[in-house]
């Protein structure tokens, strides 16, 4: 009987384990992999949560920016969600003036229009970025002084 107990309780687990073996399954909260220093200054990890496919034609990614990290200006041919989850980060669309992003904001990037968004020069960012499966079409170096006068300005307010 104690047996037969032990094998039952066995194949149950292993019926349960075989089950979430089906489902394609990753978490926001890995690390990623480090982000080459191409089109940024500072250290970005990238995690790459869903990838478009035929079903679903948009990428989700969870990015984080260590702090006095910049990110060059860029744009997208489809609209990009930002949501900010962990820090506090900049934001700036091309004749606007830039803004400080916080934990729970939710920025609404329309396509082809020109930005940068990263940390703030204090605090690192993590955001959850949806975003179009077209490659980012990268624009202009974002400068160190710049952001650093992004800094001065928004800490000022």
């Amino acid at each position: 009987m104690k047996n037969s107990l032990t094998v039952l309780v066995f194949l149950i687990s292993f019926f349960i384990n075989a089950q979430n073996a089906e489902y394609n399954l990753s978490s926001y909260m890995n690390e990623g992999v480090k982000a080459p220093n191409t089109h940024h200054i500072g250290e970005a990890w990238l995690n790459f949560l869903v990838e478009a496919d035929d079903d679903f034609n948009q990428n989700i990614t969870h990015a984080r920016f260590s702090p006095n990290s910049t990110l060059d200006w860029h744009k997208h041919t489809t609209t990009q969600i930002i949501i900010i989850v962990e820090g506090e980060g900049y934001y700036q669309e091309r004749g606007k003036e830039p803004i400080l992003l916080n934990k729970g904001d939710v920025v609404n990037c329309k396509k082809d229009t020109e930005h940068w968004h990263t940390s703030s020069a204090d605090s690192a960012v993590s955001y959850i970025a949806i975003y179009g499966n077209e490659p980012t079409i990268w624009t202009e170096k974002l400068t160190r002084e710049y952001y650093d006068s992004v800094t001065q300005k928004l800490k000022g307010k």
